[in-house]
């Protein structure tokens, strides 16, 4: 075997370009198959740790479809929060959220964004940890204060490099003026349902008190046991709504786990079509393989007689091409994941993604451009196996 190698060697080199010919088929094949693969798990590890910056564990829920009759049958009010703790234990708590539009004010300064009048332990359910001041709590709540928590990016809109915790606003929403003192200021975080950076947060109690009083929610958000059952929650908030009301699409739950199981199965489909067509690569290049080596046979008709004749048994000859097909197509497979390494990591260093490398993506690459090299040698190596001697020696 170790002779055949060598032997397989020698004659790659005194056929360079039919050897990188050979080789170069089964080096796209192994290459498309590498990048496509270790990309697509980049993307989907970068796509992974920016969302597991946010809360896996929340699931959002607002009205559908025929919003007047959902009201009258499914109201976000506080019987609503009870019954679906107890129908769906999965869930913890249940927030709700009531929007509003408004103008904020300090000196000359205004500013239109998002308010949202939450309830204490919102902010912290969904991970919006405060860079200055502090949260709201209970009293803030009961006793319907006019304290405000601004996000990153409207703070720094509104009071510039000024620290705002502690400074009086004003707050221009449905007609009325109110005065705000700003207790904190959110860390920046740009992804997540709630988009707080450009937001800002007032009491609920303060919503129900001074602009309308026992309000149904816009919004309510369910905080789940675990992420794994966060996608189960949804469809079951959903289907639950729908029941008692006796419509369809009465709500509409989402989570970013729902998100990223459907980012996965896309990706997982999207890889696999791309890799069949790399896989089509391969077997161009295992074709390519075949033919030059049964030129290769044909070539080398006396050197198989002389072989015969000195005692060489049909499957020593078959061994010799098959190895010579199989070293042709492992150089070629090699020399694929090696390209295909180096093109992803330049790649995914401008993409400015986290490398991430399937190891077993490589050694299934390389047992397979083998299995191609033995497979298309067949045919080649059973033909010089056949061979007659005398007809051998005869050839010229």
């Amino acid at each position: 075997m170790l002779e055949d190698f060598q032997n397989a060697l020698k004659n790659f080199k005194n056929n360079k370009i039919r050897t990188f010919l050979s080789l170069l088929g089964v080096i796209i094949g192994v290459t498309s198959v590498i990048i496509i693969t270790t990309l697509g798990s980049s993307a989907a590890g970068n796509v992974k740790e920016t969302m597991g910056k946010a809360d896996l564990d929340l699931v959002n829920v607002s009205p559908g479809l025929r919003r007047h009759l959902r009201s009258a049958y499914f109201p976000f009010n506080d019987n609503l929060r009870e019954t679906l703790m107890y129908e769906i234990p999965e869930i913890t708590e249940v927030f709700y959220v009531n929007n509003l539009a408004g103008t904020l004010r300090w000196n000359d300064v205004d500013v239109n964004c998002p308010l949202r009048a939450v309830e204490t332990g919102f902010l912290e359910s969904n991970s919006l940890e405060l860079n200055q001041g502090r949260s709201f709590n209970v009293s803030d709540n009961v006793e319907g204060l006019h304290n405000i928590i601004l996000g990153k990016k409207t703070a720094e809109m509104l009071f510039g490099e000024e620290n705002p915790v502690g400074q009086l606003i004003t707050i221009d929403a449905s007609r009325d003026m109110f005065g705000f003192r700003v207790i904190g200021v959110l860390e920046s975080r740009e992804i997540g349902m709630e988009q707080p950076d450009s937001s800002a947060y007032i009491p609920r109690g303060f919503y129900e008190k001074k602009i309308k009083p026992n309000p149904e929610a816009d919004y309510f958000v369910a905080k789940v046991s675990s992420q794994n059952v966060a996608s189960k929650v949804q469809n079951r908030i959903e289907e639950y709504a729908d029941e008692v009301t006796g419509l369809e699409n009465t709500v509409f739950a989402y989570s970013l786990q729902s998100f990223l199981e459907q980012y996965d199965q896309v990706m997982g489909t999207f890889n696999l079509m791309l890799s069949g067509i790399a896989a089509i690569s391969l077997l161009v290049g295992g074709i390519g393989i075949m033919n030059i080596m049964i030129v290769t046979v044909t070539e080398r008709k006396k050197e198989i007689g002389i072989r015969k004749a000195l005692g060489a048994r049909p499957l020593d000859i078959k061994i010799q091409f098959l190895v010579e097909s199989a070293t042709i197509s492992l150089a070629g497979g090699i020399l694929g994941i090696i390209l295909g390494i180096v093109i992803s990591i330049v790649t995914v260093f401008f993409l400015k993604w986290k490398f991430t490398l399937d190891i077993k993506i490589c050694l299934y690459a390389f047992l397979f451009s083998a299995g191609v090299g033995v497979f298309f040698g067949l045919n080649p190596a059973s033909r010089a196996a056949k061979l007659d001697p005398v007809e051998a020696l005869a050839h010229e």
